[in-house]
């Protein structure tokens, strides 16, 4: 684990510099697409944030969730990501949620710079944004 200072125009510039968020985006994608068939389908992206435990905990104390509904939780994802309704989640449809997500994060932390823990994950683009503003100084 690591701690960052971080906050929403380190996040925005992130996403903005077209060429470092795209390449972050892309070496995600390439990491959950299991089966290296060049798209994400409903069980490899439920994995994925499955080993987030989105809502399986809070403030990391488990908590019990009905299994119906996690389906219902984790197949709303995936409608979300799969924006032409293929029933696969291809790279720019991946790339276009994930950069609404990273723009949603920069508006929810603002202006004030916190300090955030954050795991040691090759793909987390929350420390990427962190590296990318800490190469510029």
């Amino acid at each position: 684990m690591g701690v960052v200072i971080i906050d929403g125009t380190t996040v925005r510039d992130f996403v903005n510099d077209a060429a470092a968020f795209t390449k972050s985006v892309d070496e995600q994608f390439t990491a959950l697409d299991l089966n290296k068939d060049g798209v994400l389908s409903r069980s490899e992206l439920r994995t994925a944030f499955e080993s987030m435990r989105l809502i399986e905990t809070h403030f990391g104390i488990d908590v019990a969730t009905p299994p119906e509904t996690l389906a219902t939780f984790y197949d709303s994802i995936f409608d979300k990501f799969d924006g032409d309704r293929s029933g696969t989640v291809d790279r720019h449809e991946f790339r276009e949620e994930m950069k609404k997500i990273m723009l949603a994060i920069a508006d929810g932390l603002g202006s004030f710079p916190i300090r955030m823990v954050l795991e040691d994950d090759p793909n987390s683009l929350l420390q990427k944004a962190a590296d990318l503003e800490a190469s510029k100084t």
